[in-house]
């Protein structure tokens, strides 16, 4: 398996080298084809005390983007010919600005999303709503620190943040290609429950039987979380054993619900360590 479509959503200037410094051997590797797409904010009018608009300002404001534009389609284009990689690029102008909600239509059309995880001392203009892109786009999409230096290379040692749902489970095969060149996989349970079907001891084993038919190494593990919350337990997890790659599902009660009471999802797209891939 393959990864031969590639959407990489570049929210701003500063951070579009370090994206591409991933995508690009990433793409490479699946001898894939890479879409950059970044989206501009429409200037708006607005008026003077005196009730005329300012239009000088927005015509600024326009040419500004108009410039960001190029800038980012020429530094796309420059690295993108410069690796041999088959490329194209999608540039676009709305009310948001948001490239991650701009993509979402695109990523529908995507094997993998590529993006990065936002800055929090970052101005809000150069962050992306990446959560919209995970919940609503229905592809998978990796996601990489902001604290991400160097070229990507292939994913040694793997992660798999198992729970037994929809979600968990599309993560999972969405991210056979990963696991597949990957030297070893470790399914990671925190307090597993017992079911009718399967006890807490076998917890894992059928995900982890049905990866290793793919020639995949895996190895199980499951953690009683205590004080901590999940997100807590991978963060320490992924410390433990210098995995340089989670996969999990996007999952919670709702969008809502995790914004008001926290959640895994929520955590690790706080406190990322590692690139992740998440479904949903």
């Amino acid at each position: 398996m393959t990864c031969k479509t590639i959407l990489a959503i570049l929210q701003s200037e500063a951070d579009t080298p370090r994206l591409l410094d991933f995508a690009l051997p990433l793409t490479a590797r699946h001898q894939g084809h890479l879409i950059g797409l970044h989206a501009e904010a429409l200037p708006i009018a607005v008026a003077t005390p005196l009730g005329g608009a300012m239009v000088d300002l927005t015509e600024e404001m326009r040419a500004e983007a108009e410039d960001r534009h190029a800038r980012l389609r020429a530094l796309f284009m420059e690295r993108t010919q410069a690796e041999g990689i088959a490329a194209e690029w999608r540039g676009y102008d709305n009310v948001s600005g948001d490239s991650a909600i701009s993509g979402i239509e695109s990523a529908r059309t995507a094997d993998l999303v590529i993006a990065q995880q936002n800055d929090p001392d970052a101005d809000a203009r150069m962050t992306a709503d990446v959560e919209a892109l995970v919940f609503e786009s229905g592809r998978p999409v990796l996601l990489v620190p902001y604290t991400f230096k160097g070229r990507s290379a292939p994913f040694k040692r793997v992660i798999l943040a198992w729970n037994g749902s929809k979600e968990a489970a599309r993560a999972a095969f969405d991210a056979l290609p990963f696991m597949q060149e990957a030297g070893s996989v470790e399914v990671l349970m925190v307090d597993p429950q017992d079911f009718p079907h399967q006890d807490t001891g076998l917890a894992g084993s059928a995900i982890a039987t049905a990866l290793a038919r793919h020639g995949i190494d895996v190895t199980t593990r499951t953690e009683i979380s205590g004080d901590l919350s999940h997100g807590e337990v991978i963060i320490n997890r992924l410390a433990d054993t210098g995995a340089d790659l989670l996969v999990m599902g996007a999952y919670g009660r709702s969008r809502v619900s995790e914004f008001i009471f926290g959640g895994t999802t929520r955590t690790l797209l706080q406190s990322m360590t590692a690139p992740t891939l998440m479904a949903r």
